[in-house]
């Protein structure tokens, strides 16, 4: 049986997430913003918590976990290579290891960029990957530590998985990205169709992630800098899709 995927809202506009194997009742999170909305979550659902996936080390991916250490006593899995940077780990991972969560197998994907040694963890059985702050609805996160063209790198990765792969990444930016997407895609049907039910979504207060990674591809603005219609809008028809990932990211920055 697949993974069963919790989306948990925690502080003002983070997502963490549990996965559940039912067939074996064993839970992972990941990411742990904060710890009380997760254990809340954890208890209405009468599970424990046995493995935390981590992505990355800023504070809001992170400050819950001492809180949920002392609780369940959960294996903490993150990035071998910033381990001076994250919380304590058991379980040192490196770009291509895997990962188990009860019987399903995942991958660990470097997708360095918003920061060095930033992982996504991929559970293709489930079909489900989770991006935090590196490939985001309707976004990517800011490049803070990498290059522009380390971040391309990343997202071209995520980008290459199924189209059915579930995203599951970090933030409720997805209003604020989607306004931002329509001055640099105009002319995308499914973009704007999609940014009217973004709109609804919210006016309701119901989450906008997890979302499709193909509807990603038809409407997220950094992985359309591959379409020859957005490079000819930004005025760059010749660019590579490098720079052009690199111009749409700047523009962001300064939306």
């Amino acid at each position: 049986m697949p993974l069963e995927i919790v989306t948990i809202p925690c502080l003002e506009d983070n997502y963490a997430y549990l996965a559940h194997d039912p067939g074996t009742g064993t839970t992972a999170l990941v990411d742990a913003p904060e710890a009380g909305p997760i254990k809340a979550e954890l208890d209405a659902r009468d599970w424990t918590l046995d493995l935390v996936l981590l992505t990355h080390h800023h504070w809001d991916h992170v400050d819950g976990l001492p809180e949920l250490r002392d609780a369940y006593s959960p294996k903490v899995a993150g990035c071998k290579a910033d381990a001076d940077r994250l919380p304590p780990l058991d379980i040192a991972l490196a770009d291509g290891d895997e990962i188990a969560i009860g019987s399903e197998t995942g991958t660990v994907i470097d997708v360095s960029g918003h920061t060095i040694n930033h992982v996504a963890f991929h559970f293709p059985g489930s079909k489900v990957v989770f991006t935090a702050d590196s490939l985001m609805a309707m976004g990517c996160g800011a490049v803070f530590e990498g290059t522009m063209a380390q971040m391309w790198a990343s997202l071209a990765k995520l980008a290459a998985l199924p189209d059915d792969t579930l995203v599951c990444s970090g933030h409720e930016y997805t209003q604020n990205n989607a306004r931002f997407a329509v001055t640099v895609d105009p002319e995308n049907a499914a973009l704007k169709t999609r940014v009217a039910e973004i709109d609804a979504a919210r006016a309701q207060g119901t989450p906008t992630v997890p979302s499709l990674l193909g509807l990603e591809r038809a409407t997220n603005p950094f992985l359309r800098a591959v379409a020859p219609e957005v490079k000819a809008y930004l005025g760059m028809p010749d660019a590579s899709d490098a720079d052009a990932f690199a111009e749409i990211r700047t523009r962001k920055n300064n939306f």
